[in-house]
């Protein structure tokens, strides 16, 4: 492995609290523990290249669902860049598969990076003003209210409406039964599964392991990343689209979708990690939403709690990457819109045009951000291409729309060049 690659692994291990790779934490490759100590470099990526191939495994294993019918790989496709392969907003789960989720299934790929959840972020010299505070960033999940892989693995094992466990026990006795069992103990110890809490500790370990494998979940083998090494080319249109997305006065998306490398090197991730509130439609497709007191409300709730009651935190929702973003059948936190084309046209004529993308009230006038109570409207992005009023120009015209759509499409990794999707 070059000396670079072992740095990027290392340092998005620390960032994100994978234990396994983290010398701090990890114990001579062999010594099967929980909680290994320190160890040299060489036995770490033997143990890191252990725990990858051990959870990898527990990835595609249905069996650790209270159904015996879902794997993680049920929703994060590897096909789909570890999204999900269907249509649907949110995906079924629970013991009989009979319970919707709340979010749509985010793609797994390019978290590597993800900095901790932090309140006050302050830009870095390599976007510019250090004295600006963005506001809350970094984090995982649509509200990022988990920094560390491994515990963004124990969400979907415990959720009621995912994998279902009752408990960390119940994950042990699946553990227990699997054919790779003896491999987890080889890992952990021969005694792991005599401590339920310690053995999904361990798994949840395993799992984050996994989900920083490199040819798996970040190869940065798209079209545009040839295009940037200066060995393929865009075509005029995707070229256009390039210029389009980073002018600050049309599409502004790599304001938040960072398109270009970072002053090391390394390449652009196409989110800033921030979490801002753009008031996508609400879905009626979303089982709760049937509710109308109902309301997700992102990094204020209902999933994320340490921040309920704060006001000026309702509405906002993680970035993403918009690597393989071309791949999605359902977009945003809600899965509202189901053609990419559909997605950037709501970002040119969200104020100008919100006819166009909101619910009338019985009079015929428009129910307009009909997904965020009035009171959390200050929350809302006006940065370009929003904060126009209605009857303005749109900031982007159709074909300008297409053109980004164009380049969006060379983010496209190239094992899943052959599940990508047309834009309309």
């Amino acid at each position: 492995m070059a000396a670079g690659q072992w740095k990027r692994i290392i340092i998005a291990a620390s960032m994100l609290g994978i234990a396994a790779i983290s010398s701090a934490s990890i114990g001579r490759a062999g010594t099967g523990s929980v909680h290994p100590g320190p160890m040299s470099r060489a036995d770490a990526f033997a143990r890191a290249q252990a725990l990858t191939a051990l959870g990898r495994k527990m990835f595609f294993d249905p069996s650790l669902s209270a159904s015996g019918k879902q794997a993680c790989s049920s929703c994060h496709d590897p096909h789909h860049a570890f999204g999900p392969a269907s249509a649907a907003p949110v995906e079924m789960g629970g013991p009989k598969l009979d319970q919707p989720g709340l979010r749509a299934v985010p793609s797994l790929r390019y978290l590597q990076a993800a900095p901790a959840f932090t309140e006050h972020f302050h830009d870095s010299e390599d976007e510019g003003d250090e004295s600006v505070d963005n506001g809350p960033t970094g984090g995982l999940t649509w509200d990022g209210r988990v920094d560390r892989g491994k515990d963004q693995a124990k969400i979907p094992l415990l959720s009621p409406f995912e994998m279902a466990n009752k408990d960390a026990a119940a994950v042990t006795a699946a553990l227990r039964k699997a054919a790779y069992a003896g491999a987890f103990k080889a890992a952990f110890g021969d005694q792991v599964f005599d401590h339920p809490d310690d053995a999904f500790d361990a798994a949840a370990e395993a799992l984050g392991t996994f989900e920083q494998s490199a040819a798996d979940f970040y190869p940065y083998s798209s079209r545009y990343d040839v295009f940037l090494a200066g060995k393929a080319r865009l075509t005029a249109q995707e070229l256009r689209g390039r210029a389009l997305f980073e002018d600050e006065t049309k599409g502004n998306c790599a304001s938040c979708h960072l398109s270009q490398p970072a002053n090391d090197g390394e390449p652009p991730q196409f989110t800033d990690y921030g979490l801002i509130a753009v008031a996508v439609p609400r879905n009626p497709a979303i089982s709760a939403n049937a509710d109308p007191a109902y309301f997700d409300l992102g990094l204020c709730g209902p999933l994320r709690t340490d921040f309920h009651g704060r006001a000026d935190y309702c509405g906002l929702f993680k970035t993403p990457t918009l690597r393989n973003v071309a791949l999605r059948k359902s977009f945003f936190h809600n899965g509202y819109f189901h053609t990419l084309r559909d997605a950037v046209a709501f970002y040119a004529s969200r104020d100008s045009d919100p006819g166009r993308w909101y619910p009338k009230y019985a009079d015929g006038t428009v129910r307009e951000y009909d997904d965020l109570p009035k009171a959390y409207w200050p929350n809302l992005n006006q940065d370009p291409p929003f904060g126009r009023k209605p009857g303005d120009r749109p900031a982007l015209t159709d074909p300008e729309i297409d053109a980004i759509v164009a380049f969006l499409q060379t983010l496209t990794d190239a094992d899943q060049q052959a599940e990508a999707v047309p834009a309309n």
